[in-house]
């Protein structure tokens, strides 16, 4: 047998923890089982610390959370609409993704006044969104009835435009944090795609891969402030963390098996919440930095 040197045991498991990163099993809940229905997804926090999520008790329903255990109603969408991703521009307006109406609404927090944004009946269903400085909105609109999907821009003004049409099955969308790329993932297709964004127009182009999973599905995602991408991994019962390099850097193990999004919150944007379809929960980790949106609303 040959000798083996303790300084290459050293290397050869270094090695190993480089390919294979750590399953991290530090959630706790934040919101029990069955307060959300299992259409459960969102999540965003708004300036002042409260979570929010689509789907409280009921569907076409939005609930607030102030702090642990404690959701409540926040609106009830109109009739025929179901909310998805929620997101808040910088002047504190909330975003939400109506799928089954083919809008992206607006909703003033302070008087709850709830308004259509933007609308296509050329949407099959808009997902997920994610808004620039410049407050342009990105949405990812899947068609699961044969696994493709869609790309859109909308405008301050509301405008409506396609910016790629049968891609995969377009779920998460994210602004990185230096604004200078955006993320898509295809759910079934196990794909992230990263684009450059026009800084004059908000279009996007030069598309290409950034990271493709070999099993299960992806969900939402979201920026932390290096620009790392936190993926719901549904069916896989974790939150991978990717560089802007397309490395995975850790995953962290869930309770619940089927996560659908995450955000940054807490005093310091290094909480991070994230919704459970199976559980109709929310669990909470720690994370090394804050989020890309939290850093926005901060200042």
């Amino acid at each position: 047998m040959r000798d083996f040197h303790p300084r290459a045991l050293w290397c050869a498991l270094l090695s190993a923890l480089v390919v294979s990163p750590a399953v991290l099993a530090q959630t706790e809940d934040y919101v029990t089982d069955k307060v959300f229905t299992q259409g459960v997804e969102g999540p965003a926090v708004d300036a002042h610390g409260n979570l929010y999520a689509v789907n409280f008790a009921e569907e076409g329903t939005i609930g607030i959370i102030d702090k642990k255990d404690n959701a409540q109603l926040f609106v009830k969408l109109p009739q025929g609409s179901t909310g998805n991703g929620i997101r808040f521009d910088r002047k504190g307006t909330m975003y939400v993704a109506d799928y089954s109406a083919h809008n992206v609404l607006k909703i003033d927090p302070q008087t709850k006044a709830i308004s259509v944004h933007a609308h296509s009946d050329k949407m099959n269903q808009p997902n997920d969104i994610a808004i620039a400085k410049s407050g342009i909105i990105y949405a990812s609109d899947p068609k699961w009835a044969d696994n493709t999907g869609n790309l859109w821009k909308i405008a301050t003004d509301g405008t409506v435009t396609l910016l790629e049409a049968n891609m995969g099955t377009t779920n998460g969308v994210e602004v990185s944090t230096d604004e200078k790329h955006l993320y898509v993932n295809e759910s079934v297709q196990r794909k992230i795609w990263k684009y450059d964004i026009d800084k004059k127009t908000g279009a996007v182009k030069n598309k290409r891969l950034l990271i493709e999973f070999k099993d299960h599905g992806m969900d939402g995602m979201r920026c932390d402030a290096e620009g790392n991408l936190y993926i719901a991994r549904y069916a896989a019962g974790e939150v991978a963390v990717v560089s802007p390099q397309g490395t995975l850097l850790q995953r962290i193990k869930l309770k619940g098996q089927k996560p659908t999004n995450v955000a940054f919150g807490g005093d310091d944007g290094k909480t991070v919440y994230v919704t459970l379809q199976d559980r109709g929960a929310i669990e909470t980790f720690r994370s090394e930095l804050p989020g890309r949106e939290w850093l926005l609303q901060a200042k």
